[in-house]
């Protein structure tokens, strides 16, 4: 199994402040990574790091065998890593298809218009609205936008940042389709940030959980499912047959 990314003792810094403390995971080629921790953990400063939108005073980052620590975004992005940032980041007067155009922007090819049409038939929705303003999407189309105009780069690495964000039930389901399907049938590794810890498990092949800036848990997903922390502090299940035992004050059983 080849490891399209990997990260060792990184520390990422706001100002005098450490975001992330010696960070060190791996991403195999061709799975679903997920990153799992509550707000402030350090998750969406890791994508940064990784995207090249901030830069780690110590520790490297190697994509495809090649560190990119320092490089420019524009750089990492051509390289073939997407970064779909938290708050469904699309432009705002802009048409869809525009937006989708501007996906493309470090393209030379001329299969441009047939990766739109990939997108489309990905995102129906989006077809319908393909002259509307993006200001005028609610936040699940906008959402599929985002998805789309990173697809527009042909990534092989694509880093989401909370894509279940202020989503029903419903769309968090279809947009967890979704990201399955790209990594099956498009072979787009993607390494998912997510506060909805039930998703992220239940689409990802491995995840690691963060505290406080660092990695405190790795395994499969199908393990982590099934660890009685990650039940209790993640999805909220406790253990009725316990009589008036107050669980919220027990150690975690992670390093």
């Amino acid at each position: 199994m080849t490891n399209i990314l990997e990260l060792k003792n990184v520390e990422t810094y706001y100002g005098p402040v450490m975001a992330i403390r010696g960070v060190s995971m791996i991403v195999p080629e061709g799975h679903i990574v997920s990153l799992l921790g509550a707000n402030g953990a350090g998750k969406t400063t890791v994508l940064k790091t990784i995207s090249g939108a901030m830069e780690p005073l110590k520790g490297s980052v190697t994509y495809k065998g090649f560190e990119i620590q320092g490089q420019d975004p524009d750089a990492i992005a051509r390289a073939g890593i997407a970064h779909v940032p938290e708050g469904r980041e699309v432009f705002p007067f802009l048409s869809v298809d525009e937006n989708l155009w501007m996906g493309a922007f470090a393209r030379r090819d001329n299969d441009v218009q047939s990766d739109i049409d990939m997108v489309y038939d990905y995102f129906p929705v989006l077809k319908e609205l393909i002259r509307s303003q993006a200001v005028n999407l609610s936040g699940g189309q906008q959402q599929m936008l985002a998805i789309g105009r990173a697809l527009m780069l042909r990534p092989k690495l694509m880093l989401l940042d909370e894509p279940s964000l202020g989503l029903s039930p419903r769309l968090v389901q279809e947009i967890s389709e979704i990201i399955v399907r790209l990594n099956k049938e498009q072979g787009v590794t993607v390494l998912l940030v997510e506060q909805n810890a039930k998703m992220a498990l239940d689409v990802g092949d491995f995840g690691y959980v963060m505290e406080i800036g660092r990695i405190v848990m790795e395994d499969t997903c199908e393990r982590l499912q099934d660890a009685q922390d990650i039940k209790e502090f993640y999805l909220g299940m406790k253990d009725e047959g316990v009589r008036g035992r107050r669980r919220w004050k027990q150690r975690k059983t992670w390093r």
